[in-house]
């Protein structure tokens, strides 16, 4: 009896751990999102008011998961490369085209390119955010539901 209990919470566990992993990529899209869109405002301060070396402005803030890696990349070699699977081919594009952009010109150029891109991020970030949420609830709940109906087919 106290055996197939505890076959049961661990076939509902499983399902659940399925579910959860199955969610990462939005998980991770939105790190992604919400590290660029603090990146670009914290960039957008500094040519207001400090104007410091591009190197010294990045390594004052650490950036989490593939952004923080993207921007250590770029930090070592002033160009990265962005390529992430859960990224659209657009986004992939206009990232790119973002790191090209940064540290080139003068302040004033840099702010207003930057400022530009501000609504664009901000959107991103927000979409990201919500499927993160609607998706990573929805996988979830069929993991525990496949799980519920393996638990069925045991018992």
């Amino acid at each position: 009896m106290w055996l197939k209990f505890a076959l049961c919470l661990c076939v509902i566990a499983f399902g659940v751990l399925l579910g959860y992993l199955a969610a990462g990529k939005y998980r991770r899209r939105k790190s992604f999102f919400t590290g660029f869109y603090l990146l670009n405002e914290r960039y957008l301060n500094e040519l207001v008011y400090l104007r410091r070396p591009l190197d010294a402005f990045l390594r004052e803030t650490r950036y989490e998961g593939d952004f923080g890696r993207t921007v250590a990349e770029f930090s070592r070699k002033r160009a990265a490369e962005v390529g992430y699977p859960y990224l659209t081919e657009e986004e992939k594009s206009w990232a790119n085209d973002y790191f090209r952009m940064l540290g080139r010109g003068d302040a004033r150029s840099q702010s207003g390119f930057f400022s530009a891109q501000q609504g664009e991020l901000s959107e991103k970030k927000n979409a990201a955010e919500k499927e993160a949420k609607a998706r990573g609830e929805l996988y979830l709940k069929l993991g525990l539901l496949a799980g519920l109906a393996a638990v069925i087919l045991i018992v």
